[in-house]
């Protein structure tokens, strides 16, 4: 699991980062399944978490099981850095959200490389929400990643409704629909959407983490009963 390293917005003084609940959903899916989670981040170390993922309403069962799970609070705090990180290590790689990766990830050569690394051994690529953002480089290094493929992502509607729009650098909705995404998402807001096209995964906002995990696990099921 990548995660972002970036906190800050642009016009305002709130700040950013990981959408807790997009990691701890789909965590907690691949640990009971039995999966080995290594997480990692540009910077490595503990990710921001956005302050607005820990309000009451946003938080979630896993956000509560976090809490009280010393061994995935001590992996979030100790996150690897990106660099050290090889596809050929892993069966899958998976992108929660948040709006820190606009800003890092979608910039990141490394992160490039790796998805890239990824899709050329064959392996499934997941994001969810705002980590979608993360294939922008993978992209520009092979469009076929994305171009012509079904791809979710947290809409421009919502990005509205959050009143983010003013203090981001651009909207995961129309960057993949600019690098060649065949973009959809749910007829209502905030209701969860998960697009599966071959080996990538895309989820499109908060609700839509554990089904997208869900996904992914029932793809590398498949890949290991096959």
């Amino acid at each position: 699991m990548v995660m972002t390293s970036h906190q800050d917005l642009m016009n305002t003084d709130s700040k950013t980062g990981l959408w807790i609940g997009e990691f701890a959903d789909p965590y907690y899916e691949f640990i009971d399944q039995g999966y080995e989670i290594v997480l990692a981040s540009p910077l490595g170390g503990k990710p921001p978490i956005d302050p607005l993922s820990k309000l009451t309403e946003n938080i979630t069962a896993s956000n509560r099981r976090f809490t009280e799970d010393e061994v995935a609070k001590k992996a979030l705090s100790e996150t690897r850095l990106l660099e050290e990180v090889e596809a050929s290590e892993f069966d899958a790689v998976f992108f929660p959200g948040g709006h820190g990766p606009l800003f890092d990830l979608a910039n990141s050569d490394i992160c490039g490389q790796l998805i890239l690394d990824f899709y050329k051994q064959k392996k499934p690529i997941a994001a969810v929400c705002h980590g979608p953002a993360a294939l922008i480089k993978a992209v520009e290094l092979e469009p076929a990643i994305l171009k012509g493929k079904r791809v979710t992502g947290f809409s421009d509607a919502e990005e509205k409704l959050v009143f983010r729009e003013n203090n981001i650098p651009f909207t995961v909705e129309n960057r993949l629909v600019w690098l060649g995404g065949d973009y959809h998402n749910a007829v209502i807001p905030f209701s969860s959407h998960v697009e599966q096209d071959g080996l990538l995964i895309t989820g499109q906002n908060p609700l839509s983490a554990v089904p997208a995990a869900k996904t992914l696990i029932e793809l590398l099921e498949a890949r290991t009963d096959s």
